[in-house]
């Protein structure tokens, strides 16, 4: 399933006007908390993230630690984001197409847990899609659950622009 969006997310206040009853909208939206890392004032980033982990759970200092590391391994911070919006490939320096549109799939193991919900994310940069779980919530809103956002921060294939070689 594709999950349209007009513009990049930048801001806590925004995501508020998405349906979090929808899995695939959390999912996607967790796509444009990437697009907002910003290693000078990580803030927004964390405020978005929180959102989307819910208020009873905790963002520690190590998954803090483990994102900055994660961001920084091979300059990726400035387009890992990006690279989860269809269109946006290495060749392109994952430049997304308009609308900017997130691939969210399943497969045959994503309702295996009740009130459980793992769906993956499909990368221009990876060869296979990135998975993420997500957590049903007696509200009716599913949250990102624990840290299973790191999966998305995982080596991807560098910018063409970044390569030296022909």
């Amino acid at each position: 399933m594709k999950v349209s969006f007009n513009e990049i997310i930048d801001s806590k206040e925004k995501m508020k006007d998405f349906d979090r009853t929808n899995p695939y909208n959390v999912s996607a939206l967790l796509v444009h908390v990437l697009c907002n890392y910003n290693a000078g004032n990580e803030n927004n980033f964390y405020d978005m993230l929180q959102f989307l982990e819910g208020e009873y759970q905790t963002i520690s200092s190590l998954d803090k630690q483990n994102v900055r590391d994660r961001m920084f391994q091979n300059n990726k911070s400035a387009f890992i984001g990006k690279s989860y919006f269809v269109g946006a490939i290495p060749d392109n320096d994952y430049t997304p197409s308009l609308p900017y549109e997130v691939e969210v799939v399943e497969n045959d193991y994503s309702d295996v847990e009740q009130g459980f919900k793992r769906l993956f994310l499909k990368s221009g940069g990876a060869d296979s899609p990135r998975p993420i779980l997500l957590r049903l919530a007696k509200d009716g809103n599913y949250y990102i659950w624990s840290n299973s956002y790191m999966g998305l921060l995982a080596d991807i294939k560098p910018i063409e622009s970044s390569n030296p070689w022909v």
